[in-house]
């Protein structure tokens, strides 16, 4: 089924200046989810499952994070945070006129919808939560990520010549996780630096006691054999949040290869969110 598909601006205050953030909605209707992507990944790389979901009959938003994709890139490690990104996510919301959406995410992403959860639960109709990183991750984040701060920080030609390489490439000519690699590459070196090191001397997620109160209902989607979202990680969560269902996928691939069996087990989560609140509507009259 064809979608429209059309992109927005808003802005935000972020502490530093008035930031633009740009999104892409697909889609129509009043049942809205809202999808966010990976550490310093564009929105496109969640397009695949937003026209998946989409095509269901339910509206959804993928949006760039301050410091990702199209949206501005500010400099400065302070307007990097877990909390700072859920604010945006409900700053996104109120500019849409959405009351309520399913919010979800992949890895950074994940992280931020829990972030979400716990700012606003109002706002949170359910929770897609794909390789969420929480305490078994720590390590592996650490060695990954380091490095590139490190870089981007004492050594900028690194990243620029990377942007420099992978920006003249058509996207169009490329597979479509190609041109999702490619975009990721094309970095600016104080952005990125900020971005990682908000990351790192934030927290990095929600404590146990407060996922726990989290009553959203939730897809947790784990991965084996991924050690920086250990499939640990997203069992734990399932386990601690009341009303959350593990799914495992049979590799970090899965999604984005093979998404037919995981798009219908979103697809149907999303949906069936909507519909509990439309029968209690109905039932309440």
């Amino acid at each position: 089924m064809l979608v429209s598909e059309r992109i927005g601006q808003y802005f935000v205050d972020s502490g530093s200046g008035r930031d633009r953030l740009e999104y892409t909605e697909y889609g129509a209707g009043d049942a809205w989810v809202v999808l966010l992507h990976g550490q310093l990944m564009p929105r496109r790389m969640q397009q695949p499952l937003a026209r998946a979901l989409a095509a269901e009959g339910l509206h959804v938003v993928t949006l760039d994070l301050l410091g990702h994709g199209r949206s501005d890139r500010p400099a400065d490690p302070h307007v990097y945070s877990m909390t700072a990104w859920a604010e945006q996510v409900v700053a996104l919301l109120d500019h849409l006129g959405a009351p309520q959406a399913v919010v979800g995410g992949t890895s950074l992403g994940a992280n931020v919808s829990l972030e979400v959860a716990v700012l606003a639960p109002e706002r949170v109709r359910g929770l897609i939560v794909e390789m969420p990183v929480l305490n078994n991750a720590v390590e592996a984040g650490i060695l990954a990520f380091a490095p590139l701060m490190f870089a981007a920080r004492f050594l900028p030609f690194t990243v620029s010549g990377l942007r420099m390489l992978t920006r003249p490439v058509p996207r169009g000519l490329v597979p479509f996780w190609a041109g999702i690699l490619l975009d990721t590459l094309d970095q600016r070196p104080a952005s990125v630096a900020a971005v990682v090191h908000g990351l790192f001397f934030g927290r990095v997620a929600p404590s146990s006691r407060q996922r726990r109160a989290i009553t959203a209902p939730a897809l947790v989607v784990g991965h084996p054999a991924d050690p920086i979202h250990p499939a640990a990680d997203a069992a734990m969560l399932a386990e601690e949040m009341p009303n959350a269902t593990f799914l495992r996928a049979h590799s970090i691939l899965e999604w984005r290869v093979r998404p037919d069996r995981l798009n219908r087990a979103a697809a149907g989560f999303a949906l069936g969110c909507w519909q509990t609140q439309r029968r209690a509507r109905r039932t309440s009259r």
